[in-house]
């Protein structure tokens, strides 16, 4: 089996480097997508996940994350404000207790006791970007979920909150893995938790049908049940692409949609056969194999 592994939005490409040389090496998918995850919530430049996500209304930065390999193989973490890498904490979850999801002190406690070490999350420019959008010089409701390039060809800029970093791979004894990790929406509502952390949500995996991760506007995403909409579909017999089809227009026939509302979506089969797509323009997705490492356009937009 030739592994790959998919990421999410331009930043997608930080977490592939990251997670790609566990692959490159025969290390296991589980093992790669947690690299790929870390590698962006370390990432500054990036202020929608990890250190440097923008905080709550409160002032507070709040983490989100999960982790799957399969129904009975997942865990996830939300509300988690003392430490840096939630994504490694609902692998904890997943791999020491009986639960799937821990949530607020109780994840943070959890986190303590596994020995991880406490971190600050909240940075100098994080905080000055929440100062701003709270006194009104930017709108606090969700702005549009694309990626601004300064011109043709120019990488984007991460002034717009692109949300979740999605991950998906397959190794090379050809076993899937998924992960998602977040900061959420900017100036949310303290408490306010995201299709992020929620299996069947921001990501799902059935190892023996396929995988799909997804990112942007979360509570369209959690309507729907997006992922697991896009893998049954699949068990069903609907190709990478169409399954993503159908739950992104599902998407679009559920909501009264605002101009800026955005979800881009990948699916990958234990064949290695993957596709995206995404609601509308400015999404991109992160590819990388032994044979390319690219940010590729949707392969299908449902609002054009």
């Amino acid at each position: 089996m030739q592994p790959i592994i998919l990421s999410t939005w331009s930043f997608g490409r930080v977490a592939n480097a990251a997670g790609w040389p566990v692959l490159e090496s025969n290390g296991t998918g589980i093992d790669a997508v947690e690299a790929a995850c870390c590698a962006v919530e370390l990432d500054l430049k990036v202020n929608s996940v990890g250190v440097g996500g923008v905080p709550d209304r409160s002032g507070r930065v709040s983490l989100d994350s999960c982790v799957m390999l399969s129904p009975s193989r997942c865990g996830g973490v939300a509300f988690v404000r003392r430490f840096a890498h939630p994504v490694s904490i609902a692998r904890r979850v997943m791999e020491d207790t009986q639960h799937v999801l821990l949530v607020g002190d109780g994840a943070d406690d959890f986190a303590e006791s596994q020995g991880f070490t406490p971190t600050d999350l909240l940075t100098e420019s994080a905080e000055q970007r929440w100062r701003d959008m709270m006194s009104g010089q930017r709108s606090i409701e969700m702005t549009a979920n694309r990626e601004e390039r300064t011109s043709e060809g120019d990488e984007p800029r991460h002034d717009s909150p692109h949300d979740t970093v999605g991950v998906l791979a397959l190794d090379a004894a050809g076993t899937l893995a998924g992960a998602c990790s977040t900061s959420g929406w900017p100036c949310k509502l303290p408490g306010r938790v995201g299709d992020s952390p929620i299996i069947g949500h921001g990501l799902y995996v059935d190892p023996n049908v396929g995988a799909a991760v997804a990112t942007g506007h979360g509570e369209l995403v959690m309507g729907t049940c997006s992922t697991f909409l896009a893998v049954e579909l699949m068990r069903r017999g609907a190709s990478p692409l169409d399954a993503l089809t159908d739950a992104l227009q599902r998407i679009a026939d559920s909501y009264d949609l605002s101009d800026d509302a955005q979800v881009g979506m990948i699916t990958l089969r234990p064949t290695g056969q993957w596709a995206c797509a995404a609601l509308r323009a400015g999404y991109r997705t992160a590819v990388r194999d032994a044979e390319q490492d690219d940010l590729v356009e949707p392969q299908r937009v449902i609002l054009t």
